[in-house]
């Protein structure tokens, strides 16, 4: 054998042991995309049994997000105490408890505390997948590994929505509680399986566990020598000498995560400033630019545009789940080719063109008392488009950025911040989307929804760098860089996709 085939051997094998990983890692994620989807239908019939009103739907809607902005938080300090493998598993568990209760559910009040339960392991989810993925990929396929979690999200979603379809045949009393309760059975394996999975070897290596964080990055790299020469740059970000040989470093509680609130919050650096205003801007627009409003309360769009039987607007709904799936499996082979700048900026493009459409068709429909079928088309098409070119730009660019940005000292914090941003303003959607549409109309919500896509454009455009193709370490020095200087740099790779 040759060397360069036995180099792309090895490559190869890298690249199958770092998917692998993250297959299993996205369990997590396809249980809470299962939780999102399946509320959209189960509320349908939830309404009818429990005899709740639309403030208490509202409630429902939220308290999911509102418990994972908690959830978050904590889950980020923490994975730095006991570890990112240990973190999901938490994570398993408290997705099957939440589960178990929603599935049992003699009430409302039951509802919404299992509810509140299972969105406590959705911030856990959402800030330890896209860490624990980042940390074992290699640069050159990274954003693909990074994104999988975001797809795993999108195709669980999809089987909440094929879930209503088939449980809605089932008697009212049973069939939502089916719903819910049957995410309790991949949340158990999850939690058993995961204990076979290798730890992150930038977390060992933050831990001073330096022989077992070499063994992991020759796994994952397609040479010694590649190994050799990530592992010194990650004992670097660590603040250990680069030339340490034992297989154990003894580590100051600072040194292994513990001063990361002062470093990200109270004296932080111009790049990690910088860092983390980029991180929390991209996920306020993530939520902010309506997608939350599309997914869980797509059957209420549907109707407005006038699909008003429960099968056909569980049918139409299901189509949104197959258009997310699709389309975000588009943008996993896209963000190491074409890059995570270029897709946002083109995704949400396509974004604001689809609200703009949407909100004049809906605004054509409420402003007519006839039937407008070219209307209900137009709606029907501009909210899978909006869902298409969300899944292949701030979807999954959203998770993959902010894995990769943070320094690994502040990582898990920086990413907990960020997941807590993503669900409060996803918990503001969800909460106050039905009031909004009935004080400005279903069309003009979505207006609303397009002019903060327009506002969203113009920061990406000037705060964020691209990352494509850079390691962790490298990605700290991009963001350290003058404002003017990464200006300059960045002006050819514009030019080249334009």
């Amino acid at each position: 054998m040759t060397a360069g085939a036995r180099e792309k051997g090895d490559e190869e094998k890298m690249n199958k042991y770092a998917l692998s990983c993250t297959i299993v890692i996205s369990m997590i994620s396809i249980i809470f995309g299962y939780d999102t989807g399946v509320m959209s239908g189960a509320m349908i019939f939830i309404e009818e049994d429990l005899k709740i009103n639309d403030i208490q739907v509202s409630v429902l809607a939220a308290i999911l997000n509102l418990c994972a902005l908690v959830g978050s938080l904590i889950a980020g300090r923490l994975s730095d105490y006991i570890g990112r493998r240990y973190t999901i598993v938490a994570a398993a568990i408290v997705f099957l408890v939440g589960s178990v209760l929603m599935g049992y559910s003699p009430n409302y009040p039951v509802l919404l505390s299992g509810r509140c339960i299972a969105g406590i392991g959705v911030g856990f989810a959402l800030m330890i997948a896209p860490v624990y993925t980042a940390e074992i990929s290699p640069p050159k396929s990274r954003g693909f590994l990074t994104s999988l979690p975001d797809m795993a999200i999108s195709f669980g979603i999809l089987l909440g929505y094929v879930s209503n379809f088939f449980f809605a045949k089932l008697s009212l009393t049973l069939g939502w509680r089916m719903m819910l309760g049957v995410a309790a059975i991949p949340s158990l394996g999850l939690a058993i399986g995961i204990l076979k999975m290798p730890e992150s070897p930038r977390w060992l290596t933050m831990k001073g566990r330096l022989g077992e964080a070499k063994k992991m990055l020759l796994k994952i790299c397609s040479s010694e020598e590649e190994a050799e020469m990530r592992f010194k740059d990650i004992k670097a970000a660590a603040g250990i000498d680069e030339n340490t040989t034992g297989d154990f470093v003894k580590r100051s509680n600072e040194e292994q995560g513990g001063g990361a609130w002062k470093e990200l919050l109270l004296r932080p650096t111009p790049s990690v400033r910088w860092i983390l205003f980029a991180a929390v801007g991209l996920h306020f627009f993530d939520h902010a630019t309506g997608i939350e409003a599309i997914l869980l309360y797509s059957p209420r769009i549907f109707k407005a545009a006038g699909v008003h039987s429960k099968k056909k607007l569980l049918l139409a709904t299901v189509g949104v789940g197959i258009t997310k799936t699709v389309f975000i499996s588009v943008a996993t082979f896209l963000l190491d080719r074409v890059g995570r700048k270029p897709l946002l900026m083109i995704g949400t493009s396509g974004m604001v063109i689809a609200l703009a459409v949407l909100g004049f068709a809906l605004t054509m429909v409420e402003n007519t008392k006839e039937k407008l079928m070219w209307a209900l088309i137009v709606s029907i098409i501009a909210v899978y488009t909006f869902v298409a070119f969300f899944s292949m730009g701030i979807g999954p660019i959203a998770w993959v950025y902010l894995s990769e940005i943070f320094p690994l000292r502040v990582r898990a914090l920086g990413v907990g911040i960020g997941v807590a941003v993503n669900r409060l303003m996803n918990a503001t959607v969800s909460f106050s989307f039905i009031s909004i549409y009935k004080a400005m109309t279903m069309g003009g919500a979505a207006f609303m929804f397009c002019g903060l896509g327009m506002l969203s454009m113009v920061f990406f455009y000037f705060f964020l760098p691209e990352t494509k193709g850079k390691t962790l370490e490298e990605i700290e020095v991009l963001f350290g860089k003058k404002e003017k200087e990464v200006a300059i740099e960045s002006q050819p790779m514009r030019h080249q996709y334009q």
